[in-house]
């Protein structure tokens, strides 16, 4: 049984995971010296690796001190749960209070007006309406 936090705790993790929005660019060993490297991400392995001795002058390296606060983890900006709907009864289950709705791209517009329609009637916000 979980417990739902306040309105006002949601408010404030948001807040702390726009501040840590700024974190260094994570980049590969040498990316930027050897062009047949990728900047892609790459555990640093070897004894010579300075991002693994995480050396002063070289990028910083990944640790989990740069995530995100668990409870506002993967929540829209608006403070709301985003969730991809493909039919009207998919609605059904949503609460306008915790979830907002995007329709999916796959959706044609016959039965995206329809999710429209339903969605005004219980109250959901679509983000691309």
């Amino acid at each position: 049984m979980s417990i739902k936090p306040s309105e006002r705790e949601i408010k404030r993790l948001l807040k702390v995971r726009e501040l840590l929005k700024k974190k260094p660019k994570f980049v590969r060993m040498n990316s930027w010296r050897l062009p047949r490297l990728r900047e892609g991400w790459r555990h640093p392995r070897t004894l010579d690796n300075k991002i693994k001795w995480e050396k002063k002058g070289f990028p910083a390296r990944v640790k989990i001190g740069y995530r995100k606060p668990k409870l506002v983890r993967g929540f829209h900006p608006c403070g709301r749960i985003e969730a991809l709907v493909h039919n009207p009864e998919e609605l059904e289950a949503l609460d306008p209070e915790i979830h907002v709705v995007r329709i999916a791209s796959t959706v044609g517009k016959r039965k995206e007006a329809e999710i429209l329609k339903r969605a005004k009637e219980l109250g959901l916000k679509v983000l691309n309406a």
